[in-house]
Protein backbone atom coordinates (compact mmCIF):
# COMPACT_ATOMS: atom_id res chain seq x y z
CA UNK A 1 0.00 0.00 0.00
CA UNK A 2 1.33 3.43 -0.94
CA UNK A 3 0.30 6.21 1.41
CA UNK A 4 1.68 9.31 -0.35
CA UNK A 5 -0.99 11.27 -2.16
CA UNK A 6 -0.45 11.52 -5.91
CA UNK A 7 -2.24 13.43 -8.67
CA UNK A 8 -4.14 11.55 -11.36
CA UNK A 9 -1.86 10.53 -14.18
CA UNK A 10 -1.36 7.82 -16.77
CA UNK A 11 2.00 6.06 -16.46
CA UNK A 12 4.22 6.09 -19.55
CA UNK A 13 3.74 2.64 -21.15
CA UNK A 14 7.39 2.61 -22.25
CA UNK A 15 8.57 2.68 -18.64
CA UNK A 16 8.71 -0.56 -16.70
CA UNK A 17 6.85 -0.61 -13.40
CA UNK A 18 7.93 -3.19 -10.82
CA UNK A 19 5.30 -3.77 -8.16
CA UNK A 20 6.19 -6.39 -5.63
CA UNK A 21 7.26 -9.16 -7.99
CA UNK A 22 8.52 -12.36 -6.37
CA UNK A 23 9.50 -15.90 -7.31
CA UNK A 24 6.36 -17.95 -7.93
CA UNK A 25 5.64 -21.16 -6.10
CA UNK A 26 3.33 -23.87 -7.36
CA UNK A 27 1.63 -27.08 -6.40
CA UNK A 28 2.88 -29.92 -8.56
CA UNK A 29 0.58 -32.69 -9.70
CA UNK A 30 3.36 -35.11 -10.64
CA UNK A 31 4.97 -32.17 -12.41
CA UNK A 32 1.90 -31.15 -14.46
CA UNK A 33 1.39 -27.73 -12.85
CA UNK A 34 5.05 -26.82 -12.32
CA UNK A 35 5.81 -23.49 -13.94
CA UNK A 36 2.20 -22.81 -14.96
CA UNK A 37 2.46 -19.08 -14.30
CA UNK A 38 5.26 -18.75 -16.83
CA UNK A 39 3.29 -20.28 -19.70
CA UNK A 40 2.42 -17.87 -22.53
CA UNK A 41 -1.05 -16.36 -22.28
CA UNK A 42 -1.55 -16.84 -18.55
CA UNK A 43 -2.43 -13.19 -18.00
CA UNK A 44 -3.83 -12.44 -21.45
CA UNK A 45 -2.57 -9.79 -23.85
CA UNK A 46 -5.74 -8.53 -25.50
CA UNK A 47 -5.70 -5.28 -23.52
CA UNK A 48 -2.58 -4.21 -25.38
CA UNK A 49 -4.59 -3.74 -28.57
CA UNK A 50 -6.99 -1.27 -26.94
CA UNK A 51 -6.25 2.43 -26.67
CA UNK A 52 -5.97 4.08 -23.26
CA UNK A 53 -9.10 5.74 -21.83
CA UNK A 54 -9.34 9.50 -22.05
CA UNK A 55 -9.31 11.70 -18.96
CA UNK A 56 -12.85 12.10 -17.67
CA UNK A 57 -14.03 8.70 -18.91
CA UNK A 58 -16.23 6.71 -16.54
CA UNK A 59 -13.81 4.19 -15.05
CA UNK A 60 -15.67 2.86 -11.99
CA UNK A 61 -18.39 1.06 -13.92
CA UNK A 62 -17.83 -2.16 -11.93
CA UNK A 63 -18.35 -0.43 -8.60
CA UNK A 64 -16.43 -0.46 -5.36
CA UNK A 65 -16.22 -3.02 -2.57
CA UNK A 66 -14.56 -3.81 0.73
CA UNK A 67 -13.76 -7.08 2.41
CA UNK A 68 -11.97 -9.29 4.93
CA UNK A 69 -12.50 -6.96 7.92
CA UNK A 70 -10.09 -7.10 10.84
CA UNK A 71 -10.22 -5.10 14.09
CA UNK A 72 -7.67 -2.64 12.68
CA UNK A 73 -8.11 -2.94 8.95
CA UNK A 74 -10.11 -3.76 5.84
CA UNK A 75 -9.46 -4.30 2.12
CA UNK A 76 -10.78 -1.72 -0.35
CA UNK A 77 -11.35 -2.87 -3.93
CA UNK A 78 -12.18 -1.55 -7.35
CA UNK A 79 -11.46 -2.49 -10.95
CA UNK A 80 -11.18 0.12 -13.66
CA UNK A 81 -13.19 -0.48 -16.83
CA UNK A 82 -13.96 2.29 -19.30
CA UNK A 83 -15.65 -0.25 -21.59
CA UNK A 84 -16.48 -3.09 -19.20
CA UNK A 85 -17.79 -5.57 -21.80
CA UNK A 86 -14.81 -5.11 -24.12
CA UNK A 87 -11.67 -7.20 -23.84
CA UNK A 88 -9.34 -5.53 -21.38
CA UNK A 89 -12.20 -3.34 -20.12
CA UNK A 90 -11.21 -0.62 -22.58
CA UNK A 91 -8.22 0.28 -20.39
CA UNK A 92 -5.31 -0.18 -22.77
CA UNK A 93 -1.81 -1.47 -21.93
CA UNK A 94 -0.68 1.12 -19.38
CA UNK A 95 -0.95 1.17 -15.58
CA UNK A 96 -3.16 3.88 -14.10
CA UNK A 97 -2.68 5.63 -10.77
CA UNK A 98 -5.74 5.26 -8.55
CA UNK A 99 -6.08 7.54 -5.53
CA UNK A 100 -8.15 6.38 -2.57
CA UNK A 101 -9.34 7.98 0.61
CA UNK A 102 -11.17 6.84 3.73
CA UNK A 103 -13.30 8.97 6.05
CA UNK A 104 -15.42 8.64 9.15
CA UNK A 105 -18.42 10.30 7.50
CA UNK A 106 -20.35 9.53 4.33
CA UNK A 107 -19.87 13.05 2.99
CA UNK A 108 -16.10 12.35 3.02
CA UNK A 109 -15.27 15.57 4.92
CA UNK A 110 -13.37 13.87 7.78
CA UNK A 111 -10.74 11.99 5.82
CA UNK A 112 -8.44 9.91 8.05
CA UNK A 113 -6.46 7.90 5.45
CA UNK A 114 -5.48 8.44 1.83
CA UNK A 115 -3.01 7.02 -0.64
CA UNK A 116 -2.64 5.64 -4.14
CA UNK A 117 -2.20 2.33 -5.93
CA UNK A 118 -1.30 1.30 -9.46
CA UNK A 119 -4.00 -0.47 -11.45
CA UNK A 120 -2.05 -2.58 -13.93
CA UNK A 121 -3.15 -4.62 -16.95
CA UNK A 122 -1.35 -7.64 -15.45
CA UNK A 123 -4.02 -7.65 -12.71
CA UNK A 124 -6.96 -6.65 -14.89
CA UNK A 125 -6.63 -3.02 -13.70
CA UNK A 126 -7.90 -4.08 -10.29
CA UNK A 127 -6.87 -2.44 -7.01
CA UNK A 128 -6.62 -4.06 -3.56
CA UNK A 129 -5.83 -1.60 -0.76
CA UNK A 130 -5.14 -3.12 2.66
CA UNK A 131 -5.89 -0.20 4.98
CA UNK A 132 -4.55 -0.65 8.52
CA UNK A 133 -4.45 1.43 11.71
CA UNK A 134 -8.24 1.74 11.95
CA UNK A 135 -10.41 1.66 15.06
CA UNK A 136 -12.21 -1.60 15.83
CA UNK A 137 -15.95 -2.06 15.51
CA UNK A 138 -16.86 1.11 13.62
CA UNK A 139 -18.11 2.27 10.23
CA UNK A 140 -15.85 3.92 7.67
CA UNK A 141 -16.50 5.35 4.21
CA UNK A 142 -14.23 5.31 1.16
CA UNK A 143 -13.93 6.25 -2.48
CA UNK A 144 -11.48 6.20 -5.40
CA UNK A 145 -10.36 8.66 -8.07
CA UNK A 146 -8.57 8.02 -11.38
CA UNK A 147 -8.03 10.13 -14.50
CA UNK A 148 -10.48 12.72 -13.25
CA UNK A 149 -13.26 10.23 -12.52
CA UNK A 150 -14.61 9.82 -8.99
CA UNK A 151 -16.18 6.60 -7.73
CA UNK A 152 -19.27 6.17 -5.62
CA UNK A 153 -18.80 6.23 -1.85
CA UNK A 154 -18.73 2.84 -0.15
CA UNK A 155 -19.42 1.98 3.47
CA UNK A 156 -17.40 -0.61 5.36
CA UNK A 157 -16.99 -1.76 8.95
CA UNK A 158 -14.09 -3.11 10.97
CA UNK A 159 -14.38 -6.12 13.26
CA UNK A 160 -14.64 -5.59 17.03
CA UNK A 161 -11.46 -5.63 19.09
CA UNK A 162 -10.01 -9.05 19.98
CA UNK A 163 -11.73 -10.38 23.08
CA UNK A 164 -14.14 -7.43 23.30
CA UNK A 165 -17.54 -8.31 24.71
CA UNK A 166 -19.93 -8.11 21.77
CA UNK A 167 -23.67 -8.25 22.30
CA UNK A 168 -24.85 -8.60 18.71
CA UNK A 169 -23.58 -9.09 15.16
CA UNK A 170 -25.52 -9.05 11.89
CA UNK A 171 -24.26 -11.45 9.22
CA UNK A 172 -25.68 -12.24 5.78
CA UNK A 173 -24.58 -15.11 3.59
CA UNK A 174 -25.26 -15.80 -0.06
CA UNK A 175 -24.11 -17.95 -2.98
CA UNK A 176 -24.85 -19.16 -6.50
CA UNK A 177 -25.84 -16.23 -8.72
CA UNK A 178 -26.25 -17.46 -12.29
CA UNK A 179 -26.66 -14.23 -14.25
CA UNK A 180 -28.90 -15.76 -16.92
CA UNK A 181 -31.36 -17.31 -14.47
CA UNK A 182 -32.82 -14.08 -13.12
CA UNK A 183 -32.23 -10.78 -11.38
CA UNK A 184 -30.30 -10.25 -8.16
CA UNK A 185 -33.23 -8.83 -6.17
CA UNK A 186 -31.87 -10.46 -3.02
CA UNK A 187 -28.92 -8.07 -3.02
CA UNK A 188 -31.17 -5.01 -2.93
CA UNK A 189 -32.92 -6.51 0.10
CA UNK A 190 -29.57 -7.33 1.68
CA UNK A 191 -28.26 -3.80 1.14
CA UNK A 192 -31.31 -2.36 2.87
CA UNK A 193 -30.41 -4.42 5.95
CA UNK A 194 -26.75 -3.22 5.79
CA UNK A 195 -25.33 -6.21 7.71
CA UNK A 196 -22.03 -5.87 9.57
CA UNK A 197 -20.49 -8.42 7.19
CA UNK A 198 -21.56 -10.56 4.23
CA UNK A 199 -20.17 -14.01 3.48
CA UNK A 200 -20.21 -15.04 -0.17
CA UNK A 201 -19.82 -18.81 -0.22
CA UNK A 202 -19.08 -19.39 -3.87
CA UNK A 203 -20.40 -19.56 -7.44
CA UNK A 204 -20.10 -15.79 -7.80
CA UNK A 205 -19.94 -16.36 -11.57
CA UNK A 206 -20.78 -19.31 -13.80
CA UNK A 207 -18.34 -20.49 -16.41
CA UNK A 208 -20.92 -22.16 -18.67
CA UNK A 209 -22.14 -20.45 -21.89
CA UNK A 210 -24.94 -17.93 -21.45
CA UNK A 211 -27.96 -18.44 -23.74
CA UNK A 212 -28.01 -16.24 -26.83
CA UNK A 213 -30.80 -14.09 -25.49
CA UNK A 214 -29.39 -13.94 -21.97
CA UNK A 215 -31.89 -16.31 -20.39
CA UNK A 216 -34.30 -14.49 -18.06
CA UNK A 217 -32.52 -11.16 -18.60
CA UNK A 218 -33.20 -10.96 -22.36
CA UNK A 219 -30.35 -8.66 -23.33
CA UNK A 220 -27.72 -8.50 -26.03
CA UNK A 221 -25.37 -6.48 -23.82
CA UNK A 222 -22.93 -9.29 -23.14
CA UNK A 223 -19.29 -9.83 -23.98
CA UNK A 224 -18.63 -12.06 -26.98
CA UNK A 225 -16.98 -14.64 -24.71
CA UNK A 226 -20.23 -15.16 -22.77
CA UNK A 227 -21.53 -17.31 -25.65
CA UNK A 228 -18.99 -20.05 -24.83
CA UNK A 229 -17.57 -21.68 -21.74
CA UNK A 230 -14.96 -19.54 -19.99
CA UNK A 231 -11.50 -21.12 -20.15
CA UNK A 232 -8.98 -18.25 -20.35
CA UNK A 233 -8.23 -15.37 -18.01
CA UNK A 234 -9.79 -12.93 -20.49
CA UNK A 235 -12.95 -15.06 -20.59
CA UNK A 236 -13.17 -15.09 -16.79
CA UNK A 237 -12.48 -11.36 -16.55
CA UNK A 238 -15.29 -10.74 -19.06
CA UNK A 239 -17.67 -12.87 -16.98
CA UNK A 240 -16.89 -10.99 -13.77
CA UNK A 241 -17.42 -7.68 -15.58
CA UNK A 242 -20.83 -8.80 -16.81
CA UNK A 243 -21.91 -9.83 -13.31
CA UNK A 244 -20.51 -6.74 -11.60
CA UNK A 245 -22.47 -4.47 -13.91
CA UNK A 246 -25.59 -5.60 -12.04
CA UNK A 247 -26.69 -2.55 -9.99
CA UNK A 248 -28.10 -4.58 -7.09
CA UNK A 249 -24.88 -6.55 -6.65
CA UNK A 250 -22.88 -3.30 -6.74
CA UNK A 251 -25.24 -1.82 -4.13
CA UNK A 252 -24.63 -4.71 -1.73
CA UNK A 253 -20.87 -4.46 -2.22
CA UNK A 254 -20.69 -0.76 -1.44
CA UNK A 255 -22.92 -1.19 1.63
CA UNK A 256 -21.15 -3.96 3.61
CA UNK A 257 -17.76 -5.68 3.67
CA UNK A 258 -17.71 -9.12 2.04
CA UNK A 259 -15.74 -12.21 3.08
CA UNK A 260 -15.61 -14.36 -0.04
CA UNK A 261 -14.48 -17.80 -1.10
CA UNK A 262 -14.83 -19.64 -4.39
CA UNK A 263 -16.67 -22.87 -5.11
CA UNK A 264 -16.63 -24.79 -8.40
CA UNK A 265 -18.17 -22.51 -11.05
CA UNK A 266 -15.51 -19.84 -10.65
CA UNK A 267 -13.33 -22.45 -12.40
CA UNK A 268 -15.15 -25.54 -13.72
CA UNK A 269 -18.22 -27.46 -12.59
CA UNK A 270 -17.40 -29.87 -9.72
CA UNK A 271 -13.64 -29.65 -10.16
CA UNK A 272 -11.62 -31.51 -7.56
CA UNK A 273 -8.05 -30.23 -7.05
CA UNK A 274 -6.18 -31.27 -10.22
CA UNK A 275 -9.17 -32.99 -11.80
CA UNK A 276 -11.63 -31.18 -14.12
CA UNK A 277 -15.25 -32.08 -14.75
CA UNK A 278 -14.62 -33.53 -18.19
CA UNK A 279 -11.68 -35.24 -19.90
CA UNK A 280 -9.71 -32.04 -20.38
CA UNK A 281 -5.98 -32.89 -20.34
CA UNK A 282 -4.40 -32.12 -16.97
CA UNK A 283 -1.81 -29.63 -18.32
CA UNK A 284 -4.59 -27.64 -19.99
CA UNK A 285 -6.71 -27.73 -16.83
CA UNK A 286 -3.74 -26.61 -14.73
CA UNK A 287 -3.43 -23.52 -16.91
CA UNK A 288 -7.19 -22.93 -16.88
CA UNK A 289 -7.41 -23.29 -13.11
CA UNK A 290 -4.49 -20.89 -12.55
CA UNK A 291 -6.10 -18.28 -14.77
CA UNK A 292 -9.56 -18.70 -13.23
CA UNK A 293 -8.20 -18.35 -9.69
CA UNK A 294 -6.25 -15.26 -10.68
CA UNK A 295 -9.41 -13.71 -12.15
CA UNK A 296 -11.23 -14.56 -8.89
CA UNK A 297 -8.55 -12.73 -6.89
CA UNK A 298 -8.59 -9.74 -9.24
CA UNK A 299 -12.34 -9.33 -8.85
CA UNK A 300 -12.69 -10.02 -5.12
CA UNK A 301 -11.96 -7.73 -2.11
CA UNK A 302 -9.33 -9.99 -0.54
CA UNK A 303 -5.74 -9.37 0.52
CA UNK A 304 -2.60 -9.81 -1.53
CA UNK A 305 -1.86 -12.89 0.58
CA UNK A 306 -4.79 -14.60 -1.19
CA UNK A 307 -3.30 -13.90 -4.63
CA UNK A 308 -2.64 -17.28 -6.30
CA UNK A 309 0.81 -18.37 -7.41
CA UNK A 310 -0.07 -20.43 -10.41
CA UNK A 311 -2.44 -23.11 -9.10
CA UNK A 312 -1.38 -22.58 -5.48
CA UNK A 313 -3.79 -20.47 -3.43
CA UNK A 314 -4.42 -20.03 0.30
CA UNK A 315 -8.14 -19.23 0.35
CA UNK A 316 -8.91 -20.69 3.77
CA UNK A 317 -8.59 -18.16 6.56
CA UNK A 318 -10.17 -17.15 9.87
CA UNK A 319 -12.05 -14.08 11.14
CA UNK A 320 -13.02 -13.24 14.72
CA UNK A 321 -15.63 -10.74 15.91
CA UNK A 322 -14.76 -9.94 19.52
CA UNK A 323 -15.73 -12.70 21.92
CA UNK A 324 -18.99 -13.41 20.08
CA UNK A 325 -18.07 -15.39 16.96
CA UNK A 326 -15.19 -16.89 15.03
CA UNK A 327 -15.57 -17.90 11.38
CA UNK A 328 -13.27 -20.45 9.75
CA UNK A 329 -13.61 -19.92 5.99
CA UNK A 330 -12.86 -23.22 4.23
CA UNK A 331 -11.67 -24.21 0.76
CA UNK A 332 -13.35 -27.50 -0.17
CA UNK A 333 -12.16 -27.50 -3.80
CA UNK A 334 -8.39 -27.08 -3.97
CA UNK A 335 -7.25 -30.05 -1.89
CA UNK A 336 -10.05 -32.61 -2.16
CA UNK A 337 -9.87 -36.18 -3.42
CA UNK A 338 -11.79 -36.92 -6.60
CA UNK A 339 -15.50 -37.49 -6.10
CA UNK A 340 -16.48 -41.12 -5.53
CA UNK A 341 -18.89 -43.18 -7.62
CA UNK A 342 -18.33 -41.13 -10.79
CA UNK A 343 -19.76 -38.08 -8.98
CA UNK A 344 -23.33 -39.41 -9.28
CA UNK A 345 -25.82 -39.43 -6.41
CA UNK A 346 -25.37 -42.91 -4.95
CA UNK A 347 -25.54 -44.96 -1.75
CA UNK A 348 -22.60 -44.47 0.59
CA UNK A 349 -20.13 -47.33 0.33
CA UNK A 350 -16.50 -48.28 0.91
CA UNK A 351 -15.33 -45.47 -1.37
CA UNK A 352 -17.17 -42.74 0.53
CA UNK A 353 -15.94 -44.20 3.86
CA UNK A 354 -12.30 -44.55 2.74
CA UNK A 355 -10.19 -42.77 5.43
CA UNK A 356 -7.56 -41.90 2.82
CA UNK A 357 -9.99 -39.61 1.05
CA UNK A 358 -10.45 -35.98 2.11
CA UNK A 359 -12.48 -32.92 1.18
CA UNK A 360 -10.10 -30.44 2.85
CA UNK A 361 -6.66 -32.00 2.69
CA UNK A 362 -4.74 -32.98 5.83
CA UNK A 363 -3.14 -29.55 6.51
CA UNK A 364 -6.51 -27.75 6.34
CA UNK A 365 -8.18 -30.40 8.52
CA UNK A 366 -5.52 -29.79 11.19
CA UNK A 367 -5.94 -26.03 10.81
CA UNK A 368 -9.71 -26.33 11.37
CA UNK A 369 -9.38 -28.49 14.49
CA UNK A 370 -6.54 -26.43 15.95
CA UNK A 371 -8.62 -23.28 15.50
CA UNK A 372 -11.69 -24.82 17.10
CA UNK A 373 -9.58 -26.04 20.04
CA UNK A 374 -8.18 -22.54 20.66
CA UNK A 375 -11.44 -20.63 20.18
CA UNK A 376 -13.01 -18.96 23.19
CA UNK A 377 -15.81 -17.34 21.20
CA UNK A 378 -19.48 -17.94 21.86
CA UNK A 379 -20.23 -19.14 18.31
CA UNK A 380 -17.83 -21.29 16.28
CA UNK A 381 -18.66 -21.17 12.58
CA UNK A 382 -17.52 -23.12 9.52
CA UNK A 383 -18.20 -20.96 6.44
CA UNK A 384 -17.81 -22.96 3.25
CA UNK A 385 -19.38 -24.33 0.09
CA UNK A 386 -21.09 -27.74 0.24
CA UNK A 387 -23.30 -29.34 2.88
CA UNK A 388 -21.78 -31.39 5.68
CA UNK A 389 -25.12 -33.06 6.45
CA UNK A 390 -26.41 -35.95 4.39
CA UNK A 391 -29.30 -34.70 2.27
CA UNK A 392 -30.48 -38.18 1.43
CA UNK A 393 -33.21 -39.21 -0.96
CA UNK A 394 -34.45 -42.59 -2.15
CA UNK A 395 -33.30 -43.69 -5.61
CA UNK A 396 -34.63 -47.05 -6.90
CA UNK A 397 -35.34 -48.07 -3.35
CA UNK A 398 -31.85 -47.21 -2.07
CA UNK A 399 -30.76 -44.30 0.12
CA UNK A 400 -28.63 -42.01 -2.08
CA UNK A 401 -26.62 -38.88 -1.34
CA UNK A 402 -24.48 -36.38 -3.24
CA UNK A 403 -20.88 -37.35 -3.88
CA UNK A 404 -19.78 -33.70 -4.21
CA UNK A 405 -20.70 -32.71 -0.64
CA UNK A 406 -19.25 -33.98 2.62
CA UNK A 407 -21.61 -36.97 2.39
CA UNK A 408 -19.20 -38.32 -0.23
CA UNK A 409 -16.26 -37.87 2.18
CA UNK A 410 -17.54 -39.58 5.32
CA UNK A 411 -14.17 -40.10 7.00
CA UNK A 412 -13.19 -36.47 6.48
CA UNK A 413 -16.52 -35.35 7.97
CA UNK A 414 -16.09 -37.65 10.98
CA UNK A 415 -12.56 -36.38 11.62
CA UNK A 416 -13.82 -32.79 11.81
CA UNK A 417 -17.04 -33.36 13.78
CA UNK A 418 -15.69 -36.04 16.11
CA UNK A 419 -12.62 -33.85 16.58
CA UNK A 420 -14.76 -30.84 17.47
CA UNK A 421 -16.73 -32.91 20.00
CA UNK A 422 -13.55 -34.33 21.54
CA UNK A 423 -12.22 -30.79 21.97
CA UNK A 424 -15.36 -29.68 23.80
CA UNK A 425 -16.47 -27.27 21.06
CA UNK A 426 -19.94 -25.84 21.65
CA UNK A 427 -22.22 -23.74 19.47
CA UNK A 428 -20.82 -25.19 16.24
CA UNK A 429 -22.61 -23.81 13.18
CA UNK A 430 -21.97 -24.61 9.52
CA UNK A 431 -23.09 -22.05 6.90
CA UNK A 432 -23.06 -23.24 3.29
CA UNK A 433 -24.47 -22.60 -0.17
CA UNK A 434 -24.12 -24.64 -3.39
CA UNK A 435 -27.39 -26.62 -3.36
CA UNK A 436 -29.81 -23.90 -4.59
CA UNK A 437 -32.23 -24.55 -1.74
CA UNK A 438 -32.70 -23.69 1.91
CA UNK A 439 -32.05 -26.49 4.40
CA UNK A 440 -31.57 -26.59 8.16
CA UNK A 441 -30.13 -29.84 9.51
CA UNK A 442 -28.44 -31.45 12.48
CA UNK A 443 -24.67 -31.83 12.22
CA UNK A 444 -23.62 -35.39 13.02
CA UNK A 445 -20.35 -37.28 12.43
CA UNK A 446 -22.35 -39.99 10.63
CA UNK A 447 -25.93 -40.41 9.48
CA UNK A 448 -25.83 -44.13 8.83
CA UNK A 449 -26.30 -45.04 12.51
CA UNK A 450 -27.14 -43.33 15.77
CA UNK A 451 -24.70 -40.49 16.22
CA UNK A 452 -24.67 -37.44 18.51
CA UNK A 453 -25.71 -34.04 17.20
CA UNK A 454 -22.71 -31.72 17.55
CA UNK A 455 -24.01 -28.61 15.81
CA UNK A 456 -26.42 -27.08 13.31
CA UNK A 457 -26.06 -26.57 9.57
CA UNK A 458 -27.69 -23.60 7.84
CA UNK A 459 -27.70 -24.08 4.08
CA UNK A 460 -28.73 -21.02 2.10
CA UNK A 461 -30.44 -21.05 -1.27
CA UNK A 462 -29.13 -19.39 -4.41
CA UNK A 463 -29.33 -15.72 -5.29
CA UNK A 464 -30.49 -16.62 -8.81
CA UNK A 465 -29.33 -20.08 -9.91
CA UNK A 466 -32.26 -22.31 -10.75
CA UNK A 467 -34.64 -19.43 -11.57
CA UNK A 468 -37.73 -18.90 -9.42
CA UNK A 469 -38.05 -22.22 -7.64
CA UNK A 470 -40.99 -22.99 -5.35
CA UNK A 471 -41.77 -23.22 -1.69
CA UNK A 472 -41.34 -26.99 -1.94
CA UNK A 473 -40.36 -29.15 -4.91
CA UNK A 474 -39.93 -32.87 -5.52
CA UNK A 475 -36.36 -32.92 -4.25
CA UNK A 476 -37.30 -31.00 -1.10
CA UNK A 477 -39.99 -33.55 -0.33
CA UNK A 478 -37.65 -36.45 -1.10
CA UNK A 479 -34.95 -35.07 1.21
CA UNK A 480 -37.39 -34.58 4.06
CA UNK A 481 -38.76 -38.09 3.63
CA UNK A 482 -35.31 -39.75 3.76
CA UNK A 483 -33.52 -37.37 6.12
CA UNK A 484 -35.11 -37.16 9.58
CA UNK A 485 -32.29 -34.85 10.72
CA UNK A 486 -33.50 -32.11 8.33
CA UNK A 487 -35.52 -29.50 10.23
CA UNK A 488 -36.52 -27.12 7.43
CA UNK A 489 -36.45 -26.96 3.65
CA UNK A 490 -37.49 -24.54 0.92
CA UNK A 491 -36.62 -24.22 -2.79
CA UNK A 492 -37.06 -20.49 -3.57
CA UNK A 493 -34.35 -17.93 -4.31
CA UNK A 494 -32.94 -15.55 -1.69
CA UNK A 495 -30.35 -15.39 1.07
CA UNK A 496 -29.98 -15.80 4.85
CA UNK A 497 -29.83 -12.81 7.21
CA UNK A 498 -28.44 -13.77 10.63
CA UNK A 499 -28.46 -11.94 13.94
CA UNK A 500 -26.03 -13.36 16.46
CA UNK A 501 -26.63 -12.71 20.17
CA UNK A 502 -24.99 -14.08 23.27
CA UNK A 503 -27.99 -16.29 24.11
CA UNK A 504 -29.16 -17.23 20.60
CA UNK A 505 -28.47 -17.27 16.86
CA UNK A 506 -31.37 -16.11 14.68
CA UNK A 507 -31.28 -17.06 10.99
CA UNK A 508 -33.91 -15.33 8.88
CA UNK A 509 -34.49 -17.11 5.57
CA UNK A 510 -35.54 -14.41 3.11
CA UNK A 511 -36.98 -15.51 -0.24
CA UNK A 512 -38.62 -14.09 -3.36
CA UNK A 513 -41.72 -15.35 -5.15
CA UNK A 514 -40.00 -14.59 -8.45
CA UNK A 515 -36.69 -13.18 -9.70
CA UNK A 516 -38.02 -12.48 -13.20
CA UNK A 517 -37.95 -8.74 -12.45
CA UNK A 518 -35.27 -6.62 -10.73
CA UNK A 519 -37.94 -5.00 -8.55
CA UNK A 520 -39.04 -8.29 -6.95
CA UNK A 521 -39.47 -8.08 -3.20
CA UNK A 522 -38.34 -10.59 -0.57
CA UNK A 523 -40.11 -11.77 2.53
CA UNK A 524 -39.34 -13.85 5.61
CA UNK A 525 -39.99 -17.51 4.89
CA UNK A 526 -38.71 -18.80 8.24
CA UNK A 527 -36.94 -17.65 11.38
CA UNK A 528 -34.63 -20.34 12.74
CA UNK A 529 -33.37 -19.89 16.30
CA UNK A 530 -30.40 -21.81 17.71
CA UNK A 531 -30.14 -21.50 21.51
CA UNK A 532 -26.81 -20.98 23.22
CA UNK A 533 -25.04 -24.18 24.37
CA UNK A 534 -27.59 -26.54 22.79
CA UNK A 535 -27.40 -27.90 19.18
CA UNK A 536 -31.11 -27.61 18.54
CA UNK A 537 -33.35 -25.35 16.48
CA UNK A 538 -36.73 -23.71 16.68
CA UNK A 539 -38.32 -22.94 13.30
CA UNK A 540 -41.10 -20.37 13.01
Amino acid sequence: MRTSPRPDLLIDPDKTVHAGTSRRRFLTWTGVAAGVAFLPGLFGDTAASVGAPRRGAQLFTLGVASGDPLPDGVVLWTRLAAAPLARGGGMGPAPVVVDWEMATDESMRRVIRRGFELATPAHGHSVHVDVRGLEPGRDYFYRFRALGDLSEVGRTRTAPAPGARVGALSVAFASCQSWADGFFAAYADMASAAPDVVFHLGDYIYEKPIPTRGGRRQTDAMPESARREATSIDDYRDRYALYKLDPQLRHAHRTSPFISVFDDHEVDNNWAAAIPEDRQPLPEFALRRAQALKAWWENTPVRVTQQPRGTDIRAYRRFAFGDLAEFSVLDTRSFRSDQANDDNDAPQNAATADPRRTILGAPQERWVLDGLARSRRRWNVLAHQTTIADLAHTDDGARAVSMDGWSGYEASRARILDGARARGVTNLVSIVGDIHRNVVADLRPTYRRDSPTVGVELAGTSIASGADGSDSDDRDRAIKAASPHVRFGNAQRGYVLNRLHRDRWEAEYRVAQTIATPTASLHRRALVTIPDARPDVDVV
